[in-house]
């Protein structure tokens, strides 16, 4: 029986134990398994308009709160309705504009490019901070708040600018409080994406990474380009912290980067499926995330055809393998339940049986549980229902040489997670270069699959309903003689 190997569609056909294909089917440990589907959380109404980035933040005292963006509107959760808590005004966001969220302390800190950047200190609505400039993306860095591609009446799309120490309400240029400014220009284009890196500021251009370290006066940040890097991020969202590293989407390839040098991710496995089957010209909305708890990163991005993000790459960081999901969101983000109580049950669903709808390992239940999470249709959704329908292709097992008769085909399952329902149909080809010719289908049954197609090579394709996981494959064949 061989272990399965993921979706790996870059790799020769025949390799044993990986997926040539698959449809909401994720990595874990072990293997493979059903990817979750959407449940809203405790009825949380939905947003008046489409979602242009979202985040729970915590507090000193580890209250959370959490906010969503709009074109025009903030908003913060209040029980299960949106509250407005734009600054007075609105806001002026365009057809790309997002949102760019920081916790500084008890305060939360906003920015979307096409208005200065916002505050909201511990509760209520946010407001301009006083002197500030526009920026595309701020975090948080040490004792400062970092802003890159700015304007501060001027267009500086490859500027930093950093706030007063310990002040993030003070971002008016001044050596003796440390907050200060510049620009990138050894490398071409602007800042398309940044975040910290421990006590390191970084900074992303399409084919550029740049390491900002905090020195004091009278430069304060020193910026120096990554050496001989072709690494770059494509886009505000398509990066996200792992923990000690930064996983980021460029042009052309995926990265790992842990401050020293960026590495390629998925070569030989995903990387040229990936740009034959994304859009070229909406790849900038990519969007990536990290579920820790997991230790996947889910990376959303719009289909070759598509305008908007329909689909997701799956990767995970300990075992390396990739699935992929179908799905169409607006944001994503690490969304932190509070809980329930059985008294608090009738909340989420009138019955029982209509608790299904979330898996009971779910982060969902728990106090301050995190639940990876999706705005769809205006809707928040954790993405911690049970699996709907999934599937998933084998490699070709066989010979160029040799005919071979499959009898039977056997999944292996970990322990408590067999799939509601299993049917798989075999298909056949005589040269390794011919297409595939359907052959019968079979139900599981006994824990395998009967089947009987004579040929030089075999692929199956399996749907499952219900959730699983799969550890690995095996199937029965006998030679038929050299032909």
């Amino acid at each position: 029986m061989d272990k399965l190997l993921g979706f790996t569609p870059d790799a020769e056909a025949t390799t044993p134990g990986i997926l040539t294909d698959c449809t909401n089917v994720i990595p874990y440990e072990s293997g493979m398994k059903g990817a979750p589907t959407g449940a809203i959380p405790s009825g949380i109404a939905a947003l008046a308009a489409e979602c242009r980035g979202a985040a729970v933040i915590t507090k000193l005292d580890d209250s959370r709160r959490l906010f969503a963006g709009t074109a025009s509107k903030l908003y913060e959760v209040n029980g299960s309705a949106w509250t407005d808590v734009s600054r007075s005004g609105n806001y002026s966001g365009g057809v790309d504009t997002r949102w760019s969220f920081t916790q500084f302390g008890n305060a939360t800190i906003a920015a979307n490019l096409a208005d200065t950047i916002q505050r909201s200190n511990t509760s209520g609505a946010f407001a301009d901070i006083a002197g500030a400039p526009k920026a595309k993306i701020v975090f948080a860095v040490g004792t400062q708040i970092m802003a890159l591609n700015v304007n501060d009446g001027a267009v500086k799309q490859n500027g930093w600018h950093c706030s007063a120490s310990f002040d993030d309400t003070d971002l008016a240029e001044d050596v003796a409080t440390l907050c200060a400014s510049g620009q990138l220009v050894s490398a071409p284009g602007q800042i398309t994406a940044g975040a910290r890196l421990g006590e390191y500021a970084i900074a992303y251009k399409e084919r550029a990474v740049y390491i900002g370290q905090f020195v004091g006066s009278p430069s304060v940040w020193d910026w120096q380009p990554v050496s001989d890097s072709v690494a770059g991020c494509i886009g505000q969202d398509a990066l996200c912290d792992i923990g000690g590293a930064h996983f980021f989407v460029g042009a052309d390839s995926f990265w790992v980067f842990d401050g020293t040098r960026p590495q390629p991710v998925g070569v030989g496995q995903v990387k040229q499926w990936f740009n034959d089957n994304c859009s070229p010209a909406y790849r900038y909305k990519t969007q990536c995330i990290y579920d820790r708890q997991n230790s996947l990163v889910w990376i959303f991005y719009a289909t070759k055809d598509a305008t908007s993000l329909d689909a997701a790459l799956v990767y995970h960081t300990a075992s390396k393998q990739w699935g992929r999901v179908t799905i169409s969101i607006q944001a994503a983000l690490n969304y932190v339940g509070q809980g329930t109580t059985i008294d608090g049950l009738d909340s989420i669903a009138a019955t029982i049986d209509n608790l299904e709808s979330y898996s009971f390992d779910s982060q969902y239940w728990l106090t301050g549980g995190r639940a990876l999470s999706v705005f769809a249709g205006n809707q928040i959704q954790t993405l911690t229902g049970v699996s709907d329908t999934s599937s998933m292709v084998t490699g070709d097992a066989g010979d160029d040489d040799q005919t071979t008769l499959l009898s039977m085909i056997r999944l292996r399952f970990a322990p408590s997670s067999k799939p509601t329902t299993a049917n798989v149909q075999v298909f056949g080809k005589m040269e390794s270069g011919d297409s595939l010719i359907p052959g019968p289908t079979s139900f599981m049954s006994d824990g395998k699959f009967d089947v009987l197609q004579s040929s030089r090579f075999h692929r199956a394709s399996f749907t499952f309903t219900g959730d699983y996981k799969a550890i690995g494959l095996g199937a029965v064949l006998q030679r038929e003689g050299n032909v």
